[in-house]
């Protein structure tokens, strides 16, 4: 998600638009179609709802990142889980909020509200995330989940509600023990605005912890070889049991153990179909612009079939074959719940 080159960006993006604006063209930004009469692959039809970052992002930047072959963050024009866990259920899940041209989030009538680039709570002002591209535009998972009691009124027990968040937080807050703080609040504050969702009609929510961004290409990349992420993350996991335990929540939410199923998935890479784990991208660095998977396409892939063989797209995002394994793996923990199949 960092800069290459200033110039050569803004002169990517100037063409993007210029195409936009000449084509009409547009990103996945289609309404929901709503829920099926027939049953889905998951036994029971639900309305998806998702809050959270990049992770669960199904097209927020899709206008203006599709007129270079990018839409979401993964190895493009894949599937993130959330989209996948939606189709389990008999659902399609588009974005709430959409860019368009003149770096303005408008309202669509999708009930994907994660963005890339989110905190928790932090203001977007407070962020570079992709400014030359996006803009500080991104609302806290706080805002968005403010931002559909606003426009819904509530949540209600046809819907299965998805919220994933925190891993902005952790990779802004710095090195610990001075980074503790901010990293505590974050996941504290997260389980406020679960409760908030819970009051507020929710019946069926899933709340996934972070997985060990240590593990992570940038994590590797980094002085300590990720050991500050992966105990940062660590640290978020820990607070954020305690705190829904504290807040009598734990028995109200479905809870998904990414940290341990993503360090599993890394231990057995080639048994899950990998045959590169996390020591490469996907997504060419030297051809995505931005080296970012939010702008990655087969065109820039590593190797024609990067998406399925490699497990990160870009130094954070995973894949679209590691998205489809995450969502199978969120629908198991779902049904052991006693919904659905």
């Amino acid at each position: 998600m960092r800069g290459t080159n200033h110039r050569v960006r803004v002169a990517i993006f100037a063409a993007a638009v210029a195409m936009l604006s000449a084509c009409g063209g547009h990103g996945d930004s289609s309404p929901s179609t709503g829920t099926s009469t027939t049953t889905p692959a998951g036994g029971v039809n639900l309305k998806i709802v998702s809050f959270g970052d990049s992770l669960s992002d199904v097209g927020t930047y899709a206008p203006i990142a599709s007129a270079v072959g990018g839409g979401r963050f993964t190895t493009n024009p894949g599937q993130v889980w959330t989209q996948n866990v939606a189709q389990y259920y008999g659902d399609t899940l588009t974005a709430a909020f959409t860019i368009d041209v003149t770096h303005e989030l408008k309202a669509q009538s999708g009930l994907g509200y994660a963005e890339g680039g989110s905190t928790v709570a932090t203001p977007a002002n407070q962020s570079d995330f992709l400014t030359n591209v996006i803009g500080n535009i991104e609302m806290p998972v706080t805002q968005q989940v403010s931002s559909y009691l606003s426009a819904h009124g509530s949540f209600n027990s046809n819907q299965l509600v998805l919220v994933w968040a925190g891993a902005n937080d952790v990779l802004r807050a710095g090195q610990l023990p001075a980074a503790s703080q901010t990293v505590e609040t974050a996941a504290t504050t997260l389980v406020q605005t679960i409760g908030q969702i819970v009051q507020n009609g929710a019946t069926h929510v899933v709340v996934v912890n972070l997985p060990n961004i240590g593990l992570s290409p940038d994590g590797l990349a980094s002085a300590d070889g990720g050991a500050n992420l992966t105990q940062s993350s660590q640290l978020f996991n820990d607070t954020l049991n305690s705190a829904l335990q504290t807040a009598g929540l734990q028995s109200k939410v479905i809870q998904i153990d990414a940290f341990t199923w993503l360090n599993g998935i890394i231990s057995n890479f080639q048994a899950n179909g990998f045959t590169v784990s996390n020591t490469g991208v996907a997504c060419d660095p030297k051809k995505t612009p931005d080296a970012t998977s939010l702008l990655c396409s087969p065109s820039t892939y590593t190797t024609a079939n990067a998406d399925q063989t490699y497990m990160f797209a870009d130094d954070l995002h995973p894949t679209t074959h590691v998205h489809a394994l995450f969502a199978q793996f969120v629908e198991q923990q779902i049904a052991r719940s006693g919904l659905g199949h």
